[in-house]
């Protein structure tokens, strides 16, 4: 499987995913600038962390114009994984290939720790290495990680099966309903805020985000199995 790491001026997690897919996943993958206007060689698209076009105006408000975003919106439609992490979750936001928005941490500071995170749907393309309820370790650092979405929405994706990820225990920044991660009706858009890629190797605290990549690989094998 090919991975694209789609790279912003102020990324500064694109390292850090690159490294998780090729030296953990041991998946092939490429870094891609933002103004890239073809993503048609790569089966999964990847949004880093970071601060974006200096995160003027919003988080991610400036990078959802970036050309490489055209070609993101068409590979979710063509039904490819899209995973958006921390300011890659604030661009798809940005974008509406995800509901709701993002507002500033409820105590109005950055934050940087390992938090435990529920898995809500071990359904998905995303998840479903994981086991129902399971508990994870996974670090956070955003300044803007709690989620807001209006009434509607939120029963939406409760219905829908759309939350994907919530915080286990302490909600450290105020998201509604303890939402750490969503993916969109179709099952193949991915937005969180916690960081998989720092958790890849027990070395680095965790090794619980490796299955969350794992679980990407599986699917995209699983559904492209040739019978004779």
């Amino acid at each position: 499987m090919k991975f694209a790491v789609i790279v912003f001026p102020g990324s500064n997690c694109d390292i850090d995913m690159y490294h998780a897919i090729k030296d953990e996943l041991g998946e092939e993958v490429e870094y891609v600038w933002h103004d890239a206007e073809d993503l048609s060689g790569y089966d999964g698209i990847l949004l880093p962390g970071g601060f974006s076009y200096g995160d003027y105006l919003r988080c991610g408000a400036i990078a959802r114009f970036s050309n490489v975003m055209k070609e993101v919106v068409k590979a979710a439609g063509e039904g490819k994984p899209v995973l958006g992490v921390c300011n890659g979750f604030q661009i798809l936001l940005e974008a509406g290939l995800l509901p709701g928005a993002m507002q500033r941490n409820t105590n109005l500071k950055f934050m940087c720790r390992t938090v435990g995170l529920r898995i809500e749907n071990n359904e998905t393309m995303f998840t479903n290495g994981f086991v129902p309820n399971e508990t994870i370790k996974i670090p956070i650092a955003h300044g803007e990680g709690n989620y807001y979405c209006d009434d509607e929405t939120y029963e939406q994706l409760k219905e829908n099966g759309q939350i994907a990820f919530t915080y286990a225990g302490t909600n450290p920044n105020g998201s509604r309903g303890d939402i750490a991660g969503i993916i969109n009706e179709k099952g193949n858009v991915l937005g969180m805020m916690p960081h998989p890629e720092r958790a890849v190797d027990a070395l680095l605290g965790s090794a619980d985000g490796l299955k969350l990549f794992q679980s990407i690989v599986k699917h995209w094998r699983d559904s492209n199995v040739v019978t004779a």
